[in-house]
């Protein structure tokens, strides 16, 4: 098993690139089979989630061609089966996002019920309501869901709880029902909008994505399209934090400042000097941190994939800090990892009390979770000593060349599989 080692104690220093959302990616491939004209997507990030998606696509017959490592052209017009293979989706739950494509081009989809990362129960009855709605018949069997529809009709959805899954995937179905849908309350998050802004790119007709009311006016096909993913507001925000609990200086370049504003007034918040640019904001922490509070909501409010990484730059700043997680109820999991390296976290319920102290050590650790991974490794990269974070095939999910681009700014960090890799890094770093 791959592993990371890292010795914790430099500032991170200098420049980052950022990819293309993953979060955005994986809907908009899947939206990119309810065409049977050529569709290229570019910007994308070349992490496990897209890859796995990519090959569950050919499973089903549709033709996916890789132009280079960012780029892939997609034809729909040869997929003859309907049914996903549950090999995919234990292993990335985002899978479900076929069933709103398929249901929307064929009126006929199969998929099993979704996998990814343990962060609590992410109920998919919304979607279901969803579908149902616009004529679609839906029930689960065998482990699948199984939605078919002979006749899709525009209606109006309300959303009872913000979901950034259901919103998208009720809104591929809809952009190719008969007449016109309304969804309210939906999620505003950046990837809903790029979803929206690649389905008008082919022809859909979406207007609102970005607020709480999308109204969709159902068209009968799509046609071809070339669209560049929108940067990963949550990769930018990992290395912001990162500049945070190293008392670093990072230019995070190509991401879109509007997107970060709930990140960027918490850096603010705590002590950090922080400078925006028309597409880069550069983050300086030159001196201890203060406390602050945190509250994860659905966007524009903090996001919850973020809040496993402020909370390693509040476990060292100074004073408490109180993070309350809103959204996934087993987002802490990361805690007691944390207290192994000498941090001082009291969890109760969906609360983590933090008592900032001056430093952490290293030690072995584990990662629970795409995100909270991320988390650990600033963490080691903070400490002071060897840190080894085991699990990391969950951090390869969602972040692209992350050793690499650690390295790039200073960090003595290296990916291992096996115990003598260990002792030539230790024997390396003194």
């Amino acid at each position: 098993m791959e592993q990371y080692i890292v010795k914790g104690g430099n500032p991170l220093v200098g420049e980052v690139e950022i990819g293309g959302a993953k979060n955005a990616a994986l809907p908009i491939i899947s939206a990119a089979i309810m065409t049977d004209e050529t569709v290229t997507l570019e910007n994308l990030p070349d992490v496990n989630d897209v890859n796995v998606l990519l090959e569950a696509i050919g499973k089903i017959g549709a033709q996916v061609e890789r132009v280079d490592r960012h780029t892939v052209r997609i034809n729909g017009s040869t997929i003859q089966d309907f049914s996903v293979d549950y090999d995919y989706i234990k292993k990335i739950r985002a899978s479900y996002y076929l069933l709103g494509a398929l249901l929307g081009k064929y009126k006929n989809a199969e998929v099993p019920l979704p996998g990814g990362c343990n962060i609590g129960s992410r109920p998919i009855d919304l979607h279901l309501k969803g579908f149902r709605a616009i004529g679609a018949k839906v029930e689960i069997r065998h482990g699948s869901i199984i939605a078919k529809a002979e006749n899709m009709r525009g209606a109006h959805v309300f959303l009872d709880k913000v979901s950034v899954g259901a919103t998208i995937n009720v809104m591929m179905a809809a952009s190719m029902a008969n007449g016109r849908t309304t969804i309210e309350n939906a999620a505003k998050e950046p990837h809903v909008v790029d979803v929206a802004n690649f389905l008008n790119s082919m022809g859909a007709d979406i207007k609102g994505a970005g607020t709480e009311v999308i109204r969709i006016r159902g068209v009968e096909k799509l046609h071809k399209t070339t669209y560049s993913i929108v940067p990963d507001m949550i990769e930018a925000g990992t290395y912001m934090m990162a500049a945070a609990a190293t008392k670093g200086d990072i230019m995070v370049k190509n991401v879109i400042p509007k997107h970060m504003e709930a990140v960027t007034a918490k850096l603010e918040e705590v002590g950090c000097e922080v400078e925006e640019f028309d597409d880069a904001i550069r983050v300086v922490a030159s001196k201890r941190l203060m406390r602050t509070h945190v509250n994860t909501q659905p966007y524009p409010g903090y996001p919850t994939d973020m809040q496993p990484q402020i909370a390693v730059v509040l476990a060292l700043a100074q004073g408490t800090s109180i993070v309350t997680e809103s959204i996934f109820e087993n987002r802490f999991k990361y805690v007691d990892e944390l207290t192994r390296m000498g941090a001082n976290i009291k969890v109760e319920g969906n609360t983590a009390i933090i008592d900032g102290v001056e430093g952490f050590t290293g030690a072995r650790i584990s990662s629970p979770d795409l995100r909270a991974g991320a988390a650990l490794v600033v963490a080691g990269l903070a400490a002071e000593g060897i840190t080894i974070v085991d699990d990391i095939v969950y951090i390869q999910r969602g972040y692209e060349d992350f050793e690499q681009k650690l390295q790039s700014l200073g960090a003595e960090i290296e990916k291992v599989s096996s115990e003598k890799e260990i002792q030539k890094f230790k024997l390396r770093v003194g």
